[in-house]
């Protein structure tokens, strides 16, 4: 794929080209032709820009963090094998950090020295471009290191560590332009470490420190500065990432913690409202919002659950359900199914209304994440093996279109680690990661 800079430089030449033959004509006709040129260079040049944002992928699951990829044109049957590797990043550092594509650059985060890092890449060469400190280590028996994936916003780029370090760097060169810890907003660093995506939105960026303070906390994107937390809202932070939707009539934050999926207002973190959850151990899948409802789910036994909410936000439970009991692979709503595995019954296709089981297969692929649909394609990745399959994503059943195995696979992850890291498709790109191991597969159809 030709990248964006390469597409903007081959308009911009077409129009040189276009006004170098003005020289023989002259008059009105000529000023008309140059206003005309002058004016679809402008359109082209937007074109270009909106095309390659459409197929970008800013933060953690997309665009609008459903998972669900606008993108066109991808590999609907891989060759034997796999789709061919383009690149091999060896030095992304240790942990489980996802990816962010903005621009032909990628950003995630990785452990190298005892020092976690937010680390920008050529999305389309593999190299490093820059790196810049974000703070101290987070160790852990199931792997040490950054956890979370940066959050592209216009110039900058927004990364929380492990250990709750939040910070802001400038996207061009990485230079620091602010910094925060989780602990200043009265949070504590959970078992296995912040895991949350920071989520920017409008003037905002929003995370979760958790505790007596205020569960969330809202800060100005610019400075860092504290707008707000949500004094209503106090939970000790959990492993998930919160959302943003619009509900009657209004902006919400929803987020999932231990003991509750709640929303609270994005203009002052006021509590709109509550549902019990009974989490246990860990709770870490994003929650999806669809129609005024609230879909949940985490593992260690806890299952998942359909919230409505309703005029003045008053919350009943439509379902609750033992099917979907998703540990930390992630479920992708497409259509009216959610696709994703459940440690009690394998791969499963759940219907999002009722929450009855449209299929699940315990024989297909092992326990992994579901990430990323493109076309209607389902990205799946087997955490133990590295093996990695694209599949159609119906309620008919399991229908696959290509396997292949992440190889090399790294000698550094954790004897307690798997191949976590979700998958993720931009710009006719598959990225996947193993530790320290960043690998770029082509699934662009020719």
């Amino acid at each position: 794929m030709i990248s964006l800079e390469a597409r903007v430089i081959v308009a911009l030449n077409a129009r040189v080209v276009a006004f170098k033959q003005l020289n023989g004509i002259s008059g009105t006709m000529k000023k008309n032709i140059t206003r005309l040129v002058a004016v679809s260079s402008l359109l082209a040049l937007s074109l270009t820009l909106r095309d390659a944002a459409a197929n970008d992928w800013p933060q953690w699951r997309g665009p609008d963090r459903t998972d669900i990829s606008k993108e066109t044109g991808m590999l609907k049957q891989w060759p034997e094998g796999g789709p061919k590797q383009v690149w091999l990043n060896k030095d992304g550092g240790l942990g489980y950090s996802g990816f962010s594509i903005v621009s032909g650059k990628l950003f995630t985060m990785g452990a190298r020295g005892g020092v976690e890092f937010l680390i920008a890449i050529d999305a389309n060469t593999g190299k490093q471009l820059w790196c810049a400190e974000i703070g101290a280590l987070l160790t852990n028996n199931w792997g040490d290191g950054p956890r979370g994936t940066p959050t592209v916003d216009a110039d900058r780029v927004y990364a929380l560590g492990g250990q709750g370090t939040l910070v802001c760097c400038d996207v061009a060169g990485g230079k620091l332009l602010w910094k925060k810890t989780m602990q200043e907003f009265g949070g504590k660093v959970p078992a296995w470490g912040y895991t949350e995506s920071p989520l920017v939105d409008g003037k905002l960026v929003v995370c979760t420190p958790g505790g007596s303070q205020g569960a969330i906390a809202a800060l100005d994107k610019m400075t860092g500065a504290v707008v707000w937390q949500s004094k209503e809202f106090t939970d000790p932070a959990q492993y998930s990432s919160i959302i943003a939707v619009n509900h009657n009539g209004a902006r919400q934050y929803i987020q999932l913690t231990m003991q509750s999926v709640a929303g609270v207002a994005a203009t002052n973190g006021k509590l709109l409202w509550r549902s019990e959850w009974t989490g246990k151990t860990a709770v870490i899948p994003t929650p999806i919002f669809r129609d005024g409802c609230v879909y949940v789910t985490s593992g260690y036994g806890a299952g998942c659950k359909l919230v409505k909410i309703g005029a003045s936000n008053k919350v009943t439970d439509v379902y609750t359900s033992p099917l979907m009991e998703n540990h930390h692979g992630g479920v992708v709503l497409v259509g009216d199914y959610l696709y994703g595995h459940s440690n009690r019954a394998g791969w499963v296709c759940q219907n999002f209304k009722t929450g009855e089981q449209a299929w699940a297969d315990k024989k297909v692929l092992g326990k992994g994440a579901c990430a990323c649909c493109v076309e209607g394609m389902l990205y799946c990745l087997e955490e133990n093996t590295g093996t990695v399959v694209l599949i159609e994503a119906s309620p008919k059943g399991w229908k696959e279109h290509g396997r292949f195995k992440l190889d090399p696979q790294t000698t550094q992850r954790s004897p307690k680690g798997k191949v976590w890291t979700h998958p993720v498709v931009a710009n006719g790109k598959l990225y996947l990661r193993d530790q320290e191991l960043i690998f770029c597969f082509d699934v662009k159809a020719k």
